[in-house]
């Protein structure tokens, strides 16, 4: 199976977060709650390496644990962690010089108050 990209001991561990997960949302319907199990499976699966790598996780329970959580967080967990890529990506293919936007400065007046005669 590893050679089609699923981690079998990733998959399951997300299987029972996304589980968990969806019994904790018992309001939706089965179609959602099926897509939600899905979801949270695929992203054990695959955003687990990703994050392995990146914690620089050695042991594997440690790893089961961590492909645990992503299940548990699902499809919240792949928005984090695209945006986070998103960003690095972006802050590369930005010029160093970008141009700033000029401030305009208004003028504040005073409060009109009145000086009271004694």
């Amino acid at each position: 199976m590893k050679d089609i990209g699923i981690t079998l001991s990733f998959l399951i561990s997300g299987l029972f977060g996304a589980i968990l997960m969806a019994s904790k949302q018992a309001k939706g319907n089965i179609k959602s709650i099926i897509i939600s199990v899905v979801g949270g499976m695929a992203s054990a699966n695959y955003l687990t390496p990703v994050l392995i790598e990146m914690l620089k996780l050695e042991e594997t329970k440690l790893q089961n644990g961590l492909a645990f959580v992503i299940g548990f967080l699902g499809l919240k967990l792949v928005e984090i962690v695209s945006e986070k890529f998103l960003n690095k990506i972006i802050a590369v293919d930005e010029p160093k010089n970008k141009p700033t936007k000029k401030k305009t400065v208004t003028k504040k007046t005073k409060p009109n108050v009145r000086k009271i005669k004694k």
